[in-house]
C-alpha cells in the first residue's frame, strides 16, 4: 500500500506545491485518487495516466475538488481515452458541483456521468474501491466533509483528516492508524483563528496522541503561516514520528 502526496498546500495553492490531492495503490488494483485540488492533475500525470484512477472526496471546498473539470477533458479527449466510468464517491451534491464547474455556459450544468459514475458518501458507511476500504466520517467543517479512514487489503490504515476543527469524530477516524494524514492549517493563535474550521499544528498533535497513531503527516499548511513553527507545535504534543509532507513525497505501508 503506497501513499503518494501530489498536493498538499492549504485553502490555495503555494510556492512549488499544489493544493490538496493523494494517490493512493495497491498492487493489482486501480490507483485511488484522494481530493483533486488544483494543480493535482498536473503532478498525477508524474505517476500515472489519469484515466487509469478512481477518485473520493473529502469535500467540496475548490482546494480540494476543483481540478476535477480538467481531468473530464482529459478522460474525454486524451488520445487514450478512458475504456469505462471512474468511480467517484464525495459528499452530496458532488456531480453538480463538478458539472458546474466544467460546463461551457454559465449557469449550465455538465452531465459528467460519460466519464465518472458518482456515489454519495454515508457518514460511516464503508466502500471499496482500489482494493481498499474506505469508511467516510463526518467531521467538523462548515461545509458537508468527511475524515476517511483507509484500510489496506493487509491491515495497514491510514487516516485522512480531511478538513476539520477539533472534533470527537477525527479522534475515530484516526484511532491507531499506521500514518496519520492531518491538516494543520495554521499556528495555534486563538485570536488569529475563526471558531470551528481547521486545526493547528497543536491540535493535530494532540488528536494523533490521543487517537494513539503510529505516525503523524501534517499536510494543508497554508503558505502563509511558518511550517517549521507548526511543525514544533505538533512535536510538542505528540512524541511519536512527525512529517511534514511535501509534494512527491512516498510513503510505503508494509504489514
Amino acid at each position: 500500500m503506497r501513499l503518494t502526496v501530489l498536493g498538499c498546500s492549504g485553502s490555495v495553492g503555494g510556492p512549488g506545491s499544489a493544493c490538496s490531492g493523494y494517490l493512493l495503490s495497491v498492487e493489482g488494483e486501480r490507483p485511488v485518487l484522494v481530493d483533486c485540488g488544483p494543480g493535482v492533475l498536473s503532478e498525477l500525470q508524474r505517476v500515472v495516466d489519469p484515466v487509469d484512477v478512481d477518485v473520493v472526496l473529502s469535500h467540496l471546498h475548490a482546494d480540494h475538488c476543483l481540478d476535477l473539470p480538467a481531468m473530464l477533458v482529459w478522460r474525454r479527449y486524451a488520445p487514450r481515452p478512458a475504456s469505462g466510468r471512474a468511480a467517484l464517491y464525495g459528499p452530496s451534491g458532488t456531480a453538480f458541483r463538478v458539472g458546474a464547474a466544467s460546463a461551457e455556459v454559465p449557469g449550465d450544468v455538465d452531465d459528467i456521468s460519460d466519464t465518472f459514475d458518482p456515489v454519495e458518501w454515508q457518514d460511516g458507511v464503508e466502500v471499496a474501491v482500489g482494493g481498499l476500504t474506505v469508511k467516510p466520517v463526518k467531521v467538523n467543517h462548515p461545509p458537508e466533509t468527511y475524515g476517511l479512514r483507509i484500510t489496506g487489503p493487509q491491515g495497514q490504515v491510514i487516516a485522512y483528516s480531511g478538513d476539520t476543527a477539533l472534533c470527537d469524530e477525527v479522534v475515530d477516524v484516526a484511532e491507531g492508524a499506521d500514518i496519520f494524514l492531518c491538516e494543520a492549517t495554521w499556528t495555534h493563535a486563538p485570536d488569529d483563528r475563526p471558531p470551528d474550521l481547521h486545526l493547528s499544528g497543536y491540535e493535530a498533535g494532540q488528536i494523533a496522541t490521543k487517537a494513539g497513531v503510529r505516525s503523524l503527516a501534517l499536510t494543508h499548511l497554508a503558505p502563509w503561516f511558518d511550517a517549521e513553527s507548526i511543525l514544533a507545535e505538533a512535536r510538542s504534543t505528540f512524541s511519536g514520528p512527525v512529517d511534514l509532507v511535501r509534494p512527491g513525497q512516498v510513503f510505503d505501508l508494509v504489514p
